[in-house]
């Protein structure tokens, strides 16, 4: 295990190196800079020509690329350029609002998704069809559209939740309760029906083997046949499609935050672009990338304990 892990880890750095080329790269040859934000529009040539050498911004994009990533080995990402404020003290300060849309999302993906699925499976019939329709729902439909439709429901015509804002778990569980309710199941709807389609055909598959029959014929507890065997046996492609339920979910978090109006992560990177704020950019990229490394161990270690056939060494 710890082989493992100190292999996924050592791979995570080119990984990491290639993801913020390219988001600089591609913010570099985006039109307008951070000059033109700040001076606006009606800006003359002499200020922003002036301000973006005080910027820095008249360098080669590799150049400031190299002084950026000297920085972050040292463990700097910089300063924004437009508030001038830490970009580790701004992620750090918006890191708990989007965890806390993310992690319960992951969680109720995988235990509802699961159960859904799994129930779905073993009972069949109307069950079975109502899966299978909402999957492709949950496929079809975006998440921000599905954002609105339950504002519109529950927070305009019930009254029940609020439509925007986010509350502090330590000033009043309650309101942070509410606060989340809305965004993790706008969130979260895809990640059930995808994995309540994956479990159930998995669950199915598993059902169908001569494994499963011999067990049965030998006079085995069906309840023992279900979750001790039928399910471990089809947890492998279901823990696949959470991982990438989950990494699906980092992206999500743009839309659900800026629809919600919550101070997390993806609001500060849309900000952050349409500002050109490229050090903030860059920083919320670095931890995106670094939360799908984390996915993607925990993944790896999961097959381990399901499988150990299947261990990586």
């Amino acid at each position: 295990m710890l082989r493992l892990i100190g292999h996924r880890l050592l791979m995570s750095i080119p990984l990491l190196l290639i993801v913020s080329l390219i988001v600089f790269a591609l913010e570099a040859i985006v039109p307008g800079d951070a000059a033109r934000t700040i001076l606006g529009e009606n800006a003359t040539d002499q200020s922003l020509a002036a301000l973006r050498g005080q910027l820095g911004l008249n360098d080669p994009w590799l150049v400031r690329y190299g002084h950026w990533l000297l920085g972050a080995v040292h463990g700097n990402l910089g300063t924004s350029i437009i508030s001038g404020v830490d970009v580790r003290s701004s992620l750090n300060g918006r890191l708990g609002v989007t965890l806390s849309l993310l992690v319960p999302s992951m969680l109720l993906s995988a235990v509802a998704g699961i159960a859904l699925g799994f129930a779905s499976a073993v009972r069949g019939g109307a069950l079975g069809r109502f899966i299978d329709v909402v999957s492709l729902l949950g496929f079809a439909l975006p998440s921000f559209w599905i954002a609105l439709l339950l504002v519109t429901f529950f927070a305009v015509k019930l009254d029940l939740l609020p439509a925007t804002g986010y509350q502090d778990f330590a000033s009043s569980p309650a309101g942070w309760l509410k606060s989340i309710a809305l965004p993790v199941l706008a969130l979260s709807l895809q990640g059930i029906t995808s994995v309540a389609k994956q479990t159930r055909d998995c669950v199915m598959e598993v059902l169908e083997t001569d494994y499963v029959k011999f067990l049965r014929a030998n006079g085995v507890h069906e309840r023992s046949v279900r979750y001790r065997h039928v399910l471990r046996n089809a947890a492998i492609p279901v823990v696949t499609s959470l991982g990438l339920v989950s990494i699906g979910m980092l992206s999500g978090t743009v839309f659900i935050e800026n629809v919600f109006v919550l101070p997390g992560l993806g609001s500060l990177a849309t900000q952050a672009t349409l500002d050109h704020d490229v050090p903030v950019i860059l920083g919320v990229g670095v931890f995106f990338t670094l939360a799908v490394i984390v996915i993607n161990l925990v993944i790896d270690l999961a097959y381990g304990l399901l499988n150990p056939k299947v261990r990586v060494s």
